[in-house]
């Protein structure tokens, strides 16, 4: 076969055990952490952090079936995928390090020239796709890089956007709610107001998507708010923590709030955990209904989806994605 396809997604523990070298992996990226000192000196204080929150991240694990959905999902996608595109497709987990070696063994391995890689991030930061190019960069040789293309991103994609918008109709038909008594509160993952700053284009494109995805709802008060702020640091606002604090801010008298997870493809947790038993008892607190929409995990759309922006995207290369500098001052490892 002379194409296949990389299915790059964020890779979740699949078992409390996997929690702390899971932690200790996102935490020491360059791309996700960035601080004034020497590499070797975050290293080594973002591992301590990354054990001192692992028995806090493991609890919050444990309420949601003690492992992340996002290992199986995304294997559970590239094994359609094949299916439906005729062709291998691999999953690729960005934080899982046990399963690093076996990916970079399998691609090394195949018959394949060339490899599309869809990142399964709809928006691209170079906190997500951005890490995983780099992380391609650095295991790769460059004979095997020049035969991968990635789809940066599709945030505005016609084939996305229509997936969210049946995926959210479907809920609310599902719990009989109409759009003009529901808030639509659309929350992304956040990202440091640095990184923006900075050049990174995540804003604007969650922004993108949620002008058109909330097209398809002109009856409903729609909103956009980020979510999991990590550390002192000022973040993109609104803050989905502060305005699930006082919803009768926004709410516009309306009685029911729907949570859209913008930003995410599949549930984890995110979504089943900081959504589920943080925002939504906040709101309800305040006398309005709450409900969380599922992401869009492995509806029949989201598939077909998923094959046509692979099928008709502009492609770049990896050099493309990667950041040029990784902290502010230039640092030796």
């Amino acid at each position: 076969m002379s194409r296949g396809v990389i299915l790059a997604n964020f890779g979740g523990p699949r078992s409390l055990e996997e929690v702390p070298s899971f932690l200790t992996e996102l935490l020491t990226d360059v791309d996700v952490i960035r601080t004034r000192f020497p590499r070797f000196f975050e290293k080594w204080f973002f591992t301590g952090i990354a054990k001192k929150r692992a028995r806090m991240v493991a609890h919050d694990y444990s309420q949601i079936g003690g492992k992340s959905p996002i290992f199986e999902d995304t294997e559970r996608w590239a094994h359609n995928l094949s299916l439906r595109m005729g062709g291998p497709v691999m999953a690729f987990h960005r934080y899982l390090t046990a399963t690093h070696a076996d990916f970079i063994r399998q691609i090394q391995e195949s018959h394949c020239r060339e490899w599309t890689i869809l990142p399964l991030y709809p928006q691209f930061s170079f906190a997500t796709t951005g890490s995983s190019a780099r992380f391609f960069q650095t295991v790769f040789p460059k004979e095997t890089l020049s035969q991968m293309q990635w789809v940066r991103s599709y945030a505005t994609h016609p084939r996305y956007v229509a997936a969210m918008q049946r995926c959210i109709a479907d809920y609310l038909h599902q719990e009989r709610l109409s759009e003009k008594e529901v808030v639509l509160f659309f929350s992304a993952h956040g990202l440091p107001q640095d990184f923006v700053d900075q050049g990174d284009p995540y804003e604007i494109e969650c922004q993108s998507s949620f002008d058109a995805i909330r097209e398809g709802f002109p009856e409903a008060h729609s909103l956009l708010a980020f979510q999991s702020k990590f550390g002192r640091g000022e973040w993109l606002r609104p803050y989905t923590s502060e305005l699930s604090a006082a919803p009768l801010t926004w709410s516009q008298g309306r009685k029911h709030v729907v949570f859209i997870p913008l930003s995410f493809t599949s549930d984890h947790i995110e979504t089943l955990f900081e959504i589920e038993y943080q925002y939504l008892p906040a709101i309800r607190a305040h006398g309005l209904q709450a409900y969380r929409c599922p992401a869009l995990n492995h509806r029949e759309d989201w598939l077909q989806a998923m094959v046509e922006i692979l099928e008709g995207s502009s492609f770049v290369s990896t050099e493309t994605l990667i950041r040029r500098e990784v902290s502010f001052f230039t640092r030796q490892t």
